[in-house]
């Protein structure tokens, strides 16, 4: 049996902490607006994959794990901050734009650049096992509950983050003066670097 009531209040609770700006948000603005529409899709498609694992992984514990082993914690941290200060490093120093996409994509493609950012950010993880942790949607199973959920987070973020893709390229199809887009650029850049520096809060 599924309580509606529980579900709905669970879906407003994702809405809000998966929608508010973070690393992937950020990141997907960045990316959308240097890249555009068909790059910026592929690093969303990434960033998906990565953290839906990172939301199964939370089902089933793996913050237990983390608080457990420092160690891995640290190891993610580090790889998350490093790909996001590289990501603001490449925003913030662009040149601006001459109606060409001069933005270098990042090594390895923008699939794995997203999946990565998506599965190694540590934040993620403590934001979906708030989630699980909260009422019982489905009653009788708890995997049956914990799929339920799963699914609820997955979807919320397939939406928020298509939303804050499509900002992001907007963003880079406004015709900027060059002192406007600079500014931009540095402004997304910081959003980046805050969001990394915030993970080690």
């Amino acid at each position: 049996m599924i309580d509606f009531t529980a579900t709905g209040l669970f879906t407003l609770a994702a809405i809000g902490l998966l929608g508010s700006p973070g690393p992937a948000i950020a990141a997907l603005l960045a990316v959308g607006k240097a890249h555009g529409v068909a790059h910026g899709l592929r690093f969303y498609f990434g960033l998906q994959i990565g953290l839906a694992t990172a939301a199964a992984i939370s089902a089933v514990g793996f913050v237990s794990l983390l608080a457990a082993v420092p160690a891995i914690r640290i190891g993610m941290l580090i790889v998350a901050t490093i790909y996001l200060l590289y990501l603001a490093w490449k925003i913030g120093t662009a040149p601006v734009s001459d109606g060409t996409n001069t933005v270098r994509p990042p090594g390895g493609g923008f699939v794995l650049a997203g999946a990565a950012l998506g599965v190694t950010n540590p934040k993620a993880y403590v934001a979906f096992a708030s989630l699980m942790a909260t009422h019982v949607l489905v009653t009788g199973s708890a995997f049956n509950d914990g799929v339920f959920k799963w699914l609820i987070v997955v979807l919320v973020m397939i939406v928020v983050d298509i939303i804050w893709l499509m900002a992001g390229v907007a963003l880079g199809r406004a015709r900027l003066p060059a002192k406007a887009e600079r500014a931009l650029n540095i402004v997304l850049a910081v959003m980046i670097v805050a969001a990394a520096l915030l993970a080690f809060a």
